[in-house]
């Protein structure tokens, strides 16, 4: 038997289960860690909720408000809707393994919801902390790779790009003298961003060094002459940062996240802001009231005389 099985179940069942995920369904140790960790609290509260070590037909006798009863004392003790979703998952797994393997099934389990994760709030960049990314990146590089990466996270911030947008673009795609710019998104939708003159100016110095600017170039360019990789982008701004004593959430996206908090404070309306970022539902851009607020609260923590 495997030794996650050994270290995690208190039950001759899950330990078989453990042992056949590690076994036949090869699943990763960390993955079968976690089962055993889970079926270890589920089966410790059981038997403290029966009194005494569940069998085998106690499971198939549990009801939906069982289940509920552990995910609610999990709640209790600290455990959040990730957490306890995976506690779902893995009692699904389980009951479907006793099901094949035994035929003891549980049809209760079924009512059971998976608690929904929180999404986790954008983190934005501060105006200072973007305004230096965009004008001070790749400042100890060559002239030309300065001036491509400048022109790069200045359009990130600027237009609330996603890297993959902007990297996607070709020569052909700027907008000549016109105000704004055509992106493509995710599903291939199409809106349009307006071309603030710090942007233009930044793309307009990178044509100048651009090696060799036909239509059907890409915009960005990687050394080799290929179109740039967001892997090469992202570890610029990692560099960048660690020099700058940026915060580790700067990266790429957060410039991104920068554009629509700074604009949501600067005044701008939701649905201004949802279709400059292309979010297909309104509900993804309001998490940005909610970084707005979280910046406020942190403001007013710091700066309010009363302690």
């Amino acid at each position: 038997m495997n030794r996650a099985a050994k270290q995690g179940a208190v039950n001759p069942a899950a330990a078989e289960f453990l042992d056949w995920m590690a076994r036949e369904r090869r699943a990763a140790p960390l993955t079968v860690a976690a089962y055993g960790r889970d079926l270890a609290g589920f089966f410790a509260f059981l038997t403290g909720h029966f009194g005494r070590e569940p069998a085998c037909q106690d499971l198939a006798g549990l009801r939906a408000a069982d289940f509920r009863a552990w995910l609610a004392a999990e709640a209790t003790a600290g455990a959040g809707n990730a957490t306890r979703s995976r506690h779902v998952s893995t009692l699904r797994s389980f009951f479907r393994f006793l099901a094949r393997r035994h035929g003891i099934a549980n049809p209760q389990l079924a009512l059971l919801s998976a608690p929904r994760a929180r999404k986790p709030l954008p983190r934005a960049l501060s105006t200072e902390q973007a305004r230096a990314v965009a004008e001070r990146i790749g400042d100890t590089a060559a002239p030309a790779m300065q001036a491509r990466d400048v022109a790069l996270f200045t359009l990130l911030y600027g237009c609330g790009l996603r890297i993959g947008e902007a990297l996607a673009l070709d020569i052909a795609d700027l907008p000549g003298a016109a105000p704004t710019l055509r992106v493509t998104g995710k599903g291939s939708k199409q809106r349009i961003v307006p071309l603030l003159p710090a942007v233009r100016a930044a793309l307009a110095d990178w044509l100048g060094h651009h090696p060799r600017p036909a239509p059907d170039a890409p915009l960005f360019l990687g050394a080799r002459g290929g179109r740039l990789d967001p892997a090469v982008a992202q570890r610029v701004l990692r560099g960048f940062r660690r020099h700058h004593g940026l915060p580790e959430h700067a990266t790429p996206h957060a410039l991104r996240h920068s554009f629509a908090t700074h604009l949501l404070a600067g005044g701008a309306d939701l649905r201004s802001i949802q279709e400059l970022l292309g979010h297909a539902s309104l509900s993804t851009t309001q998490r940005y009231t909610s970084v707005d607020a979280e910046r406020l609260l942190d403001v007013w923590r710091r700066a309010h005389p009363r302690p």
